[in-house]
Order: C-alpha cells, then structure tokens, then sequence
C-alpha cells in the first residue's frame, strides 16, 4: 500500500512539473515578439518568426548585449540574436581606417582621401555618403583615413539624415560625441540606453544601444545601420604609427549596415560588393587588400546624390519598380582567427 503510494505521489509531482514548465514555455512564446516577411521574392513569404527566448525584443531593454533580428532572404526562416553594436568582423561593416568587409564578405580597404566625401552605397532609393578625417605623416604617400560623417538621402520623398562624430581634443567616455540631424534640423537624442527618437511618418528611427555614443538607425523597408563612435587611441597610434596630434584624438564612426533591399544595380565603395555579378579585385591572403575607386565615388559633399558611378533616382522610384537582389546577410564572423583581417576570404 505504501509503495502505491509513493508511486501515485511521484506520478503527481511529475505532472506538476511537467505542467509548471509547459506554462513557462507558453509565458516566455508569448513574451518574445514576431515579424512576418511580405517581401514576395522572399523564401519566408508569408512567414511569421518569432523572437528566441534569448533575444525576445527587437527592442530590447536597458542593459541587454543581443537583440532580435529577422532576415527575410535567410532560407531558414527563423529569426536571430544579435549583438546590439556593430560587428566589424560581419559583413556589411565598415571600421577603423577604414576597413570594409563587402556583401560578399571580403576584406578590403578603401582610403579614400582626408576631408572629402565618397557614396558608401548608391542604390535608387538609398544613397550613403561618408566623410574621411585623416593626416598624413611626413613622408607617407597617402593619408591615413577614417569615417567621421555619414550622410543618408532615401525614399520617394528624399528624405536626408546625417550622423557625425564630432571632433575632440581628448576621448571622455562620459560625454556624447555623436551629433545627429534629420532635414537639416539637429535631433536632440535624449542620452539613455533605448532611448528612440522619431519623427511624424515614422520615416526613420533612432534608437541608442548604450547610454551615449552607439545607435541603431532604422529606414523600415530598406536598411538597418549600428553605429559607434570610438578614438584613436594612443595605442594604436604606437601600434600603426599614425602620428595623432595631442590636441585630436580623430573621433570616428565605426559602422555596419544590413540591407533589406538593394536593386540589381547598386553601386558605392560597399553597395557594389552586393551585385550577384561583382568580382571584388581584393586579392585574399594580402596583409591589406586595397581597393581603388575615389574618382567613381567621390561627390562634393555629405547629401551630395552626384558621383560618376552613383545611380541614385531623387525621387523618381516607388516600391514597386525596382527588383530587390535576394540578400542572404548571415551573421557569420569572417575574422579567419584575427582582428586584422589578414588572409579574410568568406563567401556566401
């Protein structure tokens, strides 16, 4: 009778448990949040993912490292974690003086030229521009470089956004760097991690990834940019020899993009490296694969849609006549064991 017992007794705790962790499955699914892909060339058309347990919120609270993610022309169909800052060992970014690692995921560098602007990526409702600070130490050929700016123009409406490190003689953590502006007026930012700012029509978002200095810009439909602001520090300045003044310490942008969108023929310094017909002249296992192309991309100023390569359409395109390219944007590391990037070579 009393081994019944126990028997009964252990089959109810059982059926407890059992029931107890089935309700905090069901709490966590309904707690995590879901998108559905309605690009029709999409293979998850239709599709409703949902948010791992782990990364519930494509916006998530103070304090979290990852965030939600959905990529729609991922044949998986299931949405990721991510980190909320950019990644400059993924593809899409663009870091340091300045190193890029393409659609396709290879590492090249592309200098550019100090105190000019280059189209990063020109498609017909997208163009990014980037303004290079930089120096040049007595006896070098070319200069040393980093992004300092980006200029945004998108849309039907051409809408324009511009994001900038501002300059400063010594890096305090403590105190925002970044300045931000939409259609010429400065955006007042409030500091906080998740703070979000946007305005009426919702044309663009912008969401902070830390107290200061890191933001998530959102354009829906057609791109997602992390961006940090970070020094150069005197570190790497022994490590490289840049010769960084005292009174500068060449506050820079460190950026990665993700692509919801992008026509057959996009262009820019990173847009090309996105065509299906690209062949990128970085040759794998060089030290510093560098890339040309300043007469193709170089335009006369931050929102400048003009370059001899640029294909941006002001204003003359809607959604529906364009072919979007198929983007397959993984989230796979090509870093090949080291930061530098040397001997990078990932495919898609």
């Amino acid at each position: 009778m009393k081994e019944d017992l126990k028997r009964i007794n252990g089959l109810y705790v059982t059926l407890l448990l059992t029931l107890y962790v089935c309700a905090v499955i069901v709490q966590l699914e309904a707690a995590s949040e879901t998108k559905t892909c309605f690009q029709k060339k999409s293979p998850c058309f239709l599709k409703k993912q949902t948010c791992p347990n782990q990364c519930p919120s494509f916006s998530p609270p103070k304090g979290s490292s990852k965030a939600c993610v959905v990529d729609c022309f991922n044949p998986i169909c299931k949405a990721t974690c991510r980190n909320r800052k950019p990644n400059c060992n993924g593809r899409g970014s663009a870091c340091l003086d300045p190193r890029f690692i393409g659609g396709d995921g290879i590492v090249f560098y592309f200098h550019g030229k100090r105190n000019e602007h280059f189209a990063l990526v020109s498609d017909t409702d997208l163009q990014v521009n980037a303004r290079f600070i930089g120096l040049r130490p007595s006896g070098r050929r070319r200069d040393f470089t980093w992004i300092q700016s980006l200029g945004l123009i998108f849309g039907p409406n051409n809408k324009t956004f511009t994001l900038e490190a501002q300059k400063a003689a010594t890096w305090d953590h403590q105190v925002d760097h970044l300045r931000l502006s939409f259609q010429g007026k400065e955006i007042s930012l409030p500091k906080g991690d998740s703070s979000i700012w946007t305005p009426p029509g919702s044309y663009i978002k912008i969401e902070r990834t830390s107290d200061m200095n890191s933001v998530l810009v959102t354009l829906p439909d057609i791109a997602e940019i992390w961006v940090n602001v970070v020094p150069v520090t005197k570190e790497d300045d022994t490590i490289h020899k840049y010769g960084r003044p005292e009174n500068d310490c060449f506050a820079h942008l460190e950026v990665q993009f993700r692509f919801l969108r992008l026509s057959p023929n996009v262009e820019g310094v990173l847009g090309r490296t996105y065509r299906e017909d690209f062949q990128n002249p970085a040759k794998p296992g060089v030290a510093m694969p560098v890339v040309g192309g300043e007469d193709k991309y170089r335009t006369s100023s931050l929102l400048d849609t003009s370059c001899n390569a640029c294909v941006y359409s002001r204003g003359s395109r809607s959604s529906d006549k364009i072919e979007p390219l198929s983007l397959n944007q993984n989230t796979v590391d090509c870093t090949g064991g080291s930061s530098s990037g040397i001997g990078i070579f990932c495919r898609k």
